[in-house]
């Protein structure tokens, strides 16, 4: 049975009733793979301060140094993921993947560092580059405040969980707008037979991206039949409607190689699209994917003495000719965890008052139903109008 509310029992979009391509994992989340675990610290302090940090760890806090094939994409640069440089040269991620605010990327990083120096010391000798992206919350969060400290970037790894993940306004995502609608952490995963074995593909994402006006939901275009409560469009916020960003993580315990990881990165535009963003260019959009699988292998530690004669390294991994389910897997996902953190967001009054409204699901249901886009909600409550308990 696939997990259809939040942790703390927020419904999410299947939960509406939503017709969703592919087959979800158990909790329907990046945490489907396995050794994936996902973290925050989530940080609402008095009424300007709306944000957080969201840890990825590919195999969890006991496997950071161990390297994943990894391949980073970036569909519009106006935004920050560190450590891509090292990836683009090695094709190897071995540490937490860190998402946060625009302006505490600096401070996440340092934490990343401390918390390696104090449980990896053997890693930090030797030189970090830790990975740490970021999406831009000033609307709702004062983001030139030293809120975010690097303590709370190691409580967000030492949080990081299997299972069931939180969503909306948690961790990194929490000041996040997305469609004009409170946004952000969102996840999903799909499940991909290869053979006799089940792989499982996840995305995560932190949405602050898209125009009002573009929101398509299950191939229905809604926004502007979802024009009305709109402040940062009525209070004449100072930036165009789709300025943001998104932030992507894939992960999958398929053998990739780092190519093959960057490929499916470059897909995620694909999934996006499906939301009906067009991608602006106030919207940095930065993705990762790496793969869990050939444990062992990419490593760069300082070198010992001379090489020997078994001292390769091997990768098995799919071949490029079976690799579409995969990237099909990474489009679905990546719709659904948008979908996912527009769902269970809930309402946000923050910084100066200004106010970010929740997705209205019964209106949303409404909608869908009239172009026969909806199934009956997990709850019974038919498609079509009428009150039910996943109004809002």
């Amino acid at each position: 049975m696939t997990t259809l509310s939040t942790p703390s029992g927020r419904p999410r979009a299947r939960a509406l009733g939503l017709l969703l391509d592919g087959t979800p994992g158990p909790a329907n989340a990046l945490t489907d793979v396995p050794g994936v675990r996902i973290g925050y610290t989530t940080l609402v302090e008095g009424e300007h301060v709306r944000t957080g940090v969201t840890a990825v760890l590919p195999r969890g806090r006991e496997g950071v140094g161990t390297p994943c094939a990894a391949g980073w994409y970036a569909l519009n640069g106006n935004g920050e993921m560190t450590g891509t440089t090292w990836i683009e040269e090695t094709g190897a991620l071995n540490g937490p993947v860190m998402v946060t605010n625009t302006h505490a990327v600096g401070t996440v990083h340092r934490g990343v560092v401390d918390w390696t120096a104090a449980h990896r010391p053997d890693l930090a000798r030797q030189w970090l580059l830790p990975v740490v992206a970021e999406t831009w919350d000033g609307y709702l969060n004062d983001i030139n405040g030293p809120h975010v400290r690097a303590e709370h970037a190691i409580a967000a790894i030492e949080s990081a969980a299997a299972g069931p993940v939180e969503e909306g306004c948690v961790g990194g995502g929490t000041g996040m707008n997305c469609y004009g609608f409170k946004g952000g952490s969102g996840t999903a995963s799909r499940v991909v037979r290869y053979g006799s074995a089940d792989y499982t593909v996840g995305a995560f994402v932190q949405a602050n991206f898209g125009d009002r006006r573009e929101l398509v939901v299950c191939g229905v275009p809604v926004g502007r039949e979802l024009s009305a409560d709109n402040p940062m469009e009525d209070d004449d916020w100072f930036a165009p409607g789709g300025a943001g960003s998104v932030i992507v993580v894939i992960g999958t315990d398929a053998p990739l190689l780092p190519g093959q990881c960057k490929a499916l990165a470059r897909r995620v535009p694909l999934g996006l699209a499906r939301t009906g963003t067009s991608g602006g260019h106030f919207s940095g959009d930065v993705f990762l994917a790496f793969s869990t699988a050939n444990p062992g292998a990419l490593g760069s530690s300082f070198p010992r003495g001379e090489p020997g004669d078994t001292d390769y390294d091997t990768l098995r991994f799919v071949p490029w000719g079976r690799i579409d389910p995969f990237y099909e897997a990474v489009v679905q996902a990546v719709e659904e965890a948008v979908l996912n953190a527009l769902v269970t967001a809930e309402e946000t009054t923050g910084r100066d008052g200004h106010r970010s409204p929740a997705l209205p699901h019964q209106r949303l249901r409404e909608l869908l139903a009239a172009r026969g886009a909806l199934a009956a909600a997990e709850d019974g409550t038919p498609p079509g109008p009428g009150a039910g308990p996943l109004s809002a």
